[in-house]
């Protein structure tokens, strides 16, 4: 408990030999905070989590042309399928918050984890599309409320620790997505080289994922350690009503489309370049591995700037730069390509750092995610569907890789919209 948080003494008063002394009051009968066991227990439960927030995706690109032969895809359909992520996160994203309300955001979460490990591990043994996608369906429901929720238990458990805990899960996130897209190659090579184990393996890694959340499923509590005056609501706020919220949804959502565009085609367009199955998953992993040390560098280097659109025209001018490689040399300068691509995908901490910086309360911050998140991952649903469209109808990937580059445009746009030193409280 801090000092400025201390109950307010009561007045001195003189007591006589005979007065028995009352009993002191201003003396806590618990512990501020929580046992020091379950905080590093939440730490293992949110590193475990944000491990298993993208193996389902990038394990899926990896092996896209396998899965698209073994259940005779379409380009078109399989732009649907790369297109599911977004489309769930949008629709079991925006129900995250009710649910946490309802049932603790450590059940939600042991739920999702829970849902993942089902997802991933029947999605193999499903021999039609419609069965596979609804199987990807269930994971990615599973990811998006764990994704939503992972901020709230950071500032529910780490108030003060508030940066330093989403460095970790956001490296812990990273690390997830650049191994599955790395290692997920040479396991299905090793067993055999069926794609369905290759897929089903990553059921493992959730499965382990559930455990540590399973002691935080009754815990219902806004905030350990905080007084009950400091968990009351703030007043609602009309966002979209703002400026700068539509800013940074339309900023948030046209990263994303960029990102899963990456995750689920950039694999193919190496291995119909010349680059074989391993290499173009490896470099993959690259182009994601590239989130785990810039996720500490991007929030901390744009958190000590009032505006934040300079950074956000280096990273369109990376991925600028990156989709000119892959139109005029794929092959030639892969891994060059995949690195400015990473550099480029980092627009996603710089989305969530913004985030925080655009409303002055916690509660304005929360509503700020949940719009920016839902609406920005709608925006980002055609993307890659219309890349499967352009692939399969073109013949080739230069129209495709042609739309990846005009959408910097706006997101750059977008970007410096929403990086301006303003809040959402001034403008509703």
């Amino acid at each position: 408990m801090r000092d400025d948080e201390t109950t307010p003494q009561p007045p001195t008063r003189t007591l006589s030999p005979a007065t028995p002394a009352a009993p002191r009051t201003d003396i806590p009968a618990s512990p501020a905070g929580p046992a020091p066991w379950l905080l590093r227990l939440v730490v293992i439960g949110l590193v475990l989590a944000a491990l298993n927030l993208r193996p389902a995706i990038t394990s899926l690109g990896a092996l896209l042309e396998e899965v698209r032969d073994g259940l005779h895809m379409s380009g078109s359909v399989a732009g649907v399928l790369t297109s599911v992520p977004p489309l769930c996160f949008a629709v079991f994203g925006i129900m995250a918050p009710r649910l946490a309300r309802r049932f603790g955001a450590g059940a939600v979460v042991c739920a999702g984890m829970v849902a993942i490990t089902a997802g991933l591990a029947i999605r193999p043994l499903i021999g039609g599309t419609a069965g596979f996608l609804a199987a990807s369906a269930l994971a990615l429901m599973g990811i998006a409320v764990s994704n939503v929720l992972m901020p709230v238990i950071v500032k529910r458990w780490f108030p003060d620790r508030v940066g330093s805990m989403t460095g970790l899960y956001s490296m812990a996130l990273a690390l997830g997505t650049s191994l599955a897209a790395a290692v997920t190659v040479p396991m299905t090579e090793a067993m055999g080289g069926s794609w369905k184990a290759g897929l089903g393996i990553w059921a493992v890694l959730a499965a382990a994922a559930i455990l540590p959340w399973i002691p935080l499923v009754r815990d219902r509590s806004s905030a350990p350690g905080q007084p009950a005056a400091h968990r009351t609501q703030a007043p609602a706020l009309r966002i979209a009503r703002s400026r700068t919220a539509w800013a940074l949804a339309c900023f948030f959502g046209l990263q994303a489309t960029a990102a899963y565009i990456t995750m689920g085609w950039m694999p193919q367009i190496f291995r119909d370049a010349g680059v074989s199955a391993g290499t173009a998953g490896v470099l993959l992993a690259v182009t994601m591995a590239m989130g785990v040390p810039l996720a500490f560098v991007i929030p901390r280097v744009a958190a000590r700037m009032r505006n934040q659109g300079p950074i956000v025209v280096v990273l369109g001018a990376c991925g600028f730069i990156g989709y000119a490689g892959l139109y005029l040399a794929p092959s030639g300068g892969a891994w060059a390509w995949a690195l400015l691509l990473g550099i480029s995908n980092c627009a996603f901490p710089l989305a969530l750092t913004m985030i925080g910086m655009r409303s002055r309360s916690g509660a304005g911050v929360v509503r700020l995610s949940a719009f920016a998140q839902s609406t920005g991952y709608l925006i980002s649903i055609p993307g890659p569907l219309l890349v499967g469209v352009l692939y399969q109808h073109s013949g080739g990937w230069g129209l495709p890789i042609a739309l990846m580059a005009a959408l910097m445009v706006p997101q750059m746009a977008a970007g410096i919209l929403a990086g301006r030193a303003r809040t959402i409280e001034d403008e509703c």
